[in-house]
């Protein structure tokens, strides 16, 4: 109740201060402003809202905490303003004070976001958190090219996405970017190795299947390591494509294009959106990296390297850590790179994005690499004083043993193969239960929810979890209908459009909801946290949070519609209860889309 707490939030300040003239001046002078430290109710008895500021101002004031509670509360039941929000304060234990808003209040919030596309949640203003035109770059995905998409780019893929929705939907303009690998020495012996076996690749497209193309790039990796000739060979082949031969170019090209098709069908299978800047892109921008750390005098040159010393940051030797920008060889490395992107997207770089918040979506395995590329950019003064450089980090896929998931074969499991077994799944479960419920339905219907169903329960089942922790892929886990999964919500919305389709019309709600039974306000108070969830997400980009919200307001309403009748109610709690299960399916909606998730009328 994001808005609601902001309103009390201040009236109770404003309170505060005018019972307290001099023992809020007292308390500032010790270092303890006067702060009603107000959070949401732990538990439901206590109210909606804990005021516990009482405690912290005991002892430069030289009083109880009762003691004072009781004086704020005093001040509070005089307060006119205040008296609109909530109902008469209650103090409980050593001085907590328990607020709970008025029950018009709570309806008409309810009221005002029936008739609210945004369902309550704000849209941000022109001076917050840079300015409404300032963009928020997401940099998500990367996968390699000349390789396949596999497990291991699904949680980067779909977390990306989903703190990209929620941005988008806050008002931030927002470039996702996809940094795919798209330079560098793999192509140099990927090139090479292909003019000697398939030449054929380098010069038609689509000429060998992406995964023939893996397997090609495993065979030149293997001659790479083993073979200085190959080595030699290859790198020759790096010094022309980067040199612009217009042979290595084409060929490069042709791996690049094929790569992106392929990569193309995941996206659009996932509904993905992004920009692609690979590697490539920041080519013409290394050398500045380098003659800019030069000039501020960061860079050293160690043993041939050109490098930055991490401050903090110590080696098993004592010694700090160095950020290699050049090699001896006087080639350039992914931190330059990285590097290179970082002036670009802050505007340091001419032409570049001037964005002031910079978000980077990859596996928990790289978090020393961005730290120390995020260290150096900062004491090179490449990030305004204003600006944000976050990584999201994310752990494992892990199988049901607990180890990384493989297949039977021990190889990484393919994204494209893992997709099709979750829809396969979700199809089989399907024609189990109509056949079960002897239902008939066509074959539209069925490929249409088990699509639906088996792509929402992969990526519920991976951004429901803490995105830091390792989790344990389980298709029978993530498909059930109960818990806290993908159909469990989805069923939720199926079970609205049905009250709809026996007659609940959800929009007939009378002039005012009247509430009277203890599930509904449960289910009220539900529906109104709604904004302050999505400002949680927004600020702290956890979209489990997100998850936990829908998984307890589906909870919180399928108690509230097994316990209560709606379409055989009396009115006006017919039209009020009606009025609740259209603001839940809105709310249901709108959620699962922040999370990418399509839903369903049926199922």
């Amino acid at each position: 109740m994001l808005r609601i707490a902001q309103t009390l939030h201040s009236q109770l300040l404003a309170a505060m201060e005018r019972a307290f003239p001099e023992a809020a001046a007292q308390a500032e002078a010790a270092g303890k402003p006067l702060d009603p430290q107000l959070a949401a109710a732990s538990k439901p008895e206590f109210g909606d809202f804990q005021a516990n500021g009482a405690l912290p101002l005991a002892k430069p004031l030289g009083q109880a905490p009762r003691q004072i509670a009781a004086a704020i509360v005093e001040q509070l039941a005089a307060d006119p303003g205040f008296a609109e929000l909530c109902e008469a304060p209650q103090i409980a234990g050593p001085g907590f004070i328990n607020l709970t808003l008025r029950p018009e209040l709570l309806a008409a919030e309810v009221e005002a976001r029936l008739g609210d596309p945004r369902l309550g949640v704000p849209k941000i203003g022109a001076g917050d958190d840079g300015g409404a035109g300032t963009p928020v770059i997401v940099d998500f995905s990367s996968p390699n090219i000349a390789k396949e998409m596999h497990v291991g780019h699904l949680r980067s893929t779909i977390i990306g996405d989903s703190l990209a929705r929620v941005l988008e939907f806050r008002g931030h303009p927002v470039l996702r970017l996809n940094h795919v690998g798209d330079w560098g020495t793999q192509f140099g012996m990927l090139i090479t190795h292909l003019k000697q076996v398939a030449p054929q690749v380098l010069e038609t497209a689509d000429a060998v299947d992406l995964g023939d193309l893996v397997a090609f790039y495993r065979q030149a990796k293997q001659r790479f390591d083993g073979d200085e000739a190959f080595q030699t060979t290859s790198r020759e082949e790096v010094v022309k494509l980067q040199g612009g031969d217009p042979i290595s170019r084409k060929a490069w090209q042709l791996l690049c294009d094929q790569s992106r098709r392929e990569f193309q069908t995941i996206y659009d299978r996932l509904d993905i959106r992004l920009s692609e800047r690979g590697e490539s892109f920041y080519n013409p921008y290394l050398e500045a990296v380098v003659t800019g750390l030069d000039a501020s005098g960061l860079l050293v040159v160690d043993e041939g390297a050109r490098c930055v010393f991490l401050e903090g940051v110590s080696g098993k030797d004592g010694n700090p850590l160095p950020v290699i920008v050049q090699k001896t060889d006087g080639g350039f490395n992914y931190a330059t790179t990285d590097l290179a992107a970082i002036r670009y997207r802050f505007g340091a770089a001419p032409g570049g994005d001037g964005a002031r918040r910079v978000i980077y979506v990859t596996d928990s395995g790289q978090a020393n690499h961005f730290a120390g590329v995020f260290q150096v950019a900062r004491r090179a003064g490449w990030i305004p004083a204003d600006g944000r450089l976050e990584h999201v980090p994310f752990g494992l896929v892990q199988g049901e043993d607990g180890k990384k998931l493989k297949t039977r074969s021990g190889d990484t499991v393919r994204l494209k193969d893992l997709l099709d077994e979750a829809v396969e799944r979700s199809k089989a479960d399907l024609c189990r239960r109509l056949q079960e419920e002897e239902r008939s339905e066509d074959e539209a219907f069925i490929e249409q929810v088990a699509t639906t169903v088996g792509l929402a329960a992969v990526k519920y089942a991976d951004l429901s979890q803490n995105r830091n922790t390792n989790y344990q892929f389980s298709f029978d886990r993530m498909l059930a209908l109960q818990g806290n999964t993908a159909p469990y919500l989805l069923y939720a919305v199926v079970r609205i459009a049905g009250i709809a389709r026996k007659g609940g019309d959800m929009r007939a709600a009378s002039a005012a909801l009247h509430f009277s039974e203890p599930q509904e306000w449960a289910l009220v108070r539900e529906l109104l946290k709604l904004d302050a969830v999505i400002a949680e997400v927004e600020e702290e980009l956890l979209p489990n949070r997100l998850c936990s919200y829908l998984f307890e307001l589906s909870q919180m309403f399928n108690r509230f519609y097994d316990q209560v009748p709606v379409l055989k109610a009396e009115e006006p709690s017919r039209s009020s209860r009606l009025a609740l299960c259209s603001l839940t399916a809105d709310t249901l909606k709108l959620g699962l889309g922040l999370l990418g998730i399509a839903t369903l009328e049926r199922m």
